[in-house]
């Protein structure tokens, strides 16, 4: 029973390399599975979904007109009558995200008739885009309902 015991294991030098195969490929492969740009667009878009049905609740309860105006930074709620509410501004990091050019209105609560009134006289497109990431909305003029582009 005298016999060399043969020990079985990893060299020093093999797990250097597996820790060096593993490191390049965390390098290259996790900033493209982690993408967090799209992530705050998501919630961005959320937000702003969020944030323009609010307005328009608040509008009618308060019986009073409520500007929402659009640009590429963001969007500024304001009332008709003067006096911003809300601004809303994209993310540090994807901005400018609002692919549209120009700035562009929707008037909640219009008149205190109720209606929602755009800048163009039309539904308004929003689209939520920086990168190879977008996500397409529309504010429907008359109704003021903000859904995702079809």
């Amino acid at each position: 029973m005298g016999g060399r015991r043969q020990h079985a294991g990893f060299t020093l030098v093999e797990l250097v390399m597996v820790i060096l195969v593993v490191g390049a490929l965390a390098v290259v492969a996790l900033p493209r599975l982690l993408d967090l740009g799209a992530w705050r667009l998501q919630a961005y878009g959320d937000e702003l979904a969020s944030e323009m049905a609010a307005m328009q609740r608040l509008a009618l309860q308060q019986r009073r007109p409520i500007v929402a105006t659009i640009n590429t930074t963001g969007v500024v709620f304001a009332y008709a009558s003067g006096g911003t509410l809300r601004s809303l501004a994209c993310p540090a990091t994807a901005s400018p995200c609002l692919a549209e050019s120009g700035p562009r209105s929707i008037t909640f609560n219009s008149g205190n008739s109720g209606r929602a009134v755009s800048s163009s006289g039309a539904a308004l497109p929003v689209t939520v885009s920086h990168g190879g990431s977008s996500r397409g909305f529309v504010i429907e003029h008359e109704t003021g309902l903000f859904r995702p582009a079809p």
